[in-house]
């Protein structure tokens, strides 16, 4: 009893800070930053800007189909270039609104935002999630992680992986050099830029082995940076690698032959 007690005390104390901090800095809009109900995350304006990536999608990448060919299909793309992952998924398209919201986490210390990205992550990637045992972020370089002071993947990660009761692994997977920038690379470029930069820690053990595993980024460009990473699971003893994310660049595509 009196554990329950001091738990409802501890719930009562938080939902006043929340009440407080409300009051004196009202919640605003994800997006745009106009004044929203407590919860909403983004306003009426927003929302609609959104582009959620629905069915019908390509098995292997995510991508959105110009038309439904039905389940299961494989689009001329990813037949061409399969990715590394054995599944792609991403909420939205990369847009404004998304990306003003991956900035906002990513470089501007709204941690607001995550809740919110992780809730749309995970409601896109419900199916990798409920095949996986364990999920892993996209790690950054120590030299930009102390710049930054935390990783925005990890951030959501752990919220994907306190919704659906999985373990998260934040220290095994290594970014072992730091890399450019992938903003303004060619295709080619960032695969050149990622190529083993990213290794498993030598006293890792077998944490990977045998597993299902879920790598989470915020964004997907060319799909390069979730390659590397996928590769260096795989070497590691990984059964199967998806990869799951907020937002990617996309257009709808045809399906293979």
């Amino acid at each position: 009893m009196a554990i329950r007690a001091g738990r409802l005390a501890i719930a009562g104390a938080r939902r006043g800070m929340h009440a407080l901090v409300d009051l004196v800095l009202p919640p605003s809009c994800l997006g745009c930053r106009a004044p929203i109900a407590p919860g909403d995350g983004l306003c009426a304006v927003c929302w609609p800007e959104l582009e959620f990536i629905e069915a019908p999608l390509c098995d292997i990448s995510g991508l959105p189909f110009v038309f439904d060919p039905g389940a299961g299909m494989i689009s001329a793309a990813a037949l061409a270039r399969p990715p590394v992952a054995a599944r792609m998924r991403a909420a939205v398209r990369y847009g404004d609104v998304s990306r003003r919201m991956v900035h906002g986490l990513k470089y501007r210390d709204r941690m607001e935002f995550a809740d919110t990205i992780a809730r749309l992550t995970a409601r896109a990637g419900r199916e990798l999630l409920g095949d996986a045992q364990l999920i892993v972020p996209v790690p950054l370089h120590r030299g930009r992680l102390w710049q930054r002071r935390y990783n925005q993947s990890a951030i959501v990660a752990q919220r994907l992986g306190a919704a659906c009761a999985l373990p998260v692994d934040l220290h095994n997977l290594r970014r072992n050099r730091r890399t450019r920038a992938q903003v303004g690379l060619k295709m080619a470029e960032r695969r050149r830029n990622v190529r083993r930069a990213f290794t498993v820690a030598d006293d890792s053990g077998d944490a990977f082995a045998g597993l299902n595993i879920v790598l989470v980024d915020d964004v997907i460009t060319t799909g390069a940076t979730l390659d590397a990473c996928a590769d260096a699971l795989y070497a590691h003893g990984a059964a199967r690698v998806d990869a799951l994310a907020f937002a990617m660049v996309c257009e709808p595509v045809s399906p293979g032959s």
